[in-house]
């Protein structure tokens, strides 16, 4: 990856929340759906796409968007308080009671020892730091960065799904695949962290349960390419050492 392609996502990010807090949504917009071209599973961006839309009127993108950040992390309060805003907004005031109760369940959870959006916004820079660290190529402090975050907010799946990025990048896929397993063992429908544990299964040889794994994920969500693709390079790479 060029050095240009390394940065794109950081300069990306800040220029987006510097146009958000500009209140220029759509650019603000435009540039985090450039960054989650690469970084689909980013819950901190999915939000603030929400945001945007919200701010923009377009309430059901927005409904969208705020789905795929508690998809991604169940345990962001923010996301959640955001989506029952414009559940409410739409009039579905059920589903919105629901997800009032979830958020204010996670301000709870999270009052001790961090109010939950101060704690959240702890990690989730946290979280930015290290995802940059890994586009500059220095996984090292993008795992210090990581267990940060994890020590804020530990029940974040998305951001220890990125620590097994940084092991994978150090070079120690089993300790990518015990993060992994971690977090399927609580989200078994996570599919983000299926894809990587077939990634780390493979990394250590064992491409039987990388190919499991790539299947569940090919059979739970037949539309997403990633499964199928990873599949097809397993079939060569086992028919070529045949």
């Amino acid at each position: 990856m060029s050095d240009g392609r390394h940065y794109s996502g950081k300069h990306r990010i800040a220029r987006g929340v510097s146009a958000l807090e500009a209140d220029d949504y759509a650019t603000a917009l435009a540039e985090f759906r450039l960054v989650l071209k690469d970084h689909p599973d980013f819950a901190d961006v999915r939000n603030r796409c929400g945001l945007c839309l919200a701010l923009m009127g377009d309430m059901e993108s927005a409904l969208v968007e705020f789905g795929h950040a508690v998809q991604i992390n169940p345990s962001y309060a923010e996301a959640h308080l955001n989506r029952a805003i414009v559940l409410n907004e739409l009039g579905q005031f059920e589903e919105a009671r629901v997800a009032f109760a979830r958020a204010a369940e996670l301000e709870r959870h999270w009052a001790d020892p961090f109010p939950s959006n101060l704690g959240n916004r702890i990690a989730v820079t946290h979280a930015d730091l290290g995802n940059l660290y890994l586009l500059a190529g220095n996984p090292e402090h993008a795992l210090s960065e990581f267990r940060k975050a994890l020590e804020v907010r530990p029940g974040f799946p998305d951001i220890r799904c990125r620590l097994a990025d940084a092991y994978m990048a150090m070079g120690d896929p089993d300790r990518a695949r015990e993060e992994l397993e971690g977090v399927l063992a609580r989200r078994p429908e996570y599919v983000e962290a299926r894809l990587k544990l077939g990634v780390a299964l493979q990394r250590t040889g064992d491409v039987e349960g990388a190919v499991r794994e790539w299947t569940h994920c090919a059979k739970a969500n037949p539309e997403d390419p990633r499964a199928q693709a990873f599949l097809s390079a397993a079939s060569d790479v086992v028919e070529g050492g045949a």
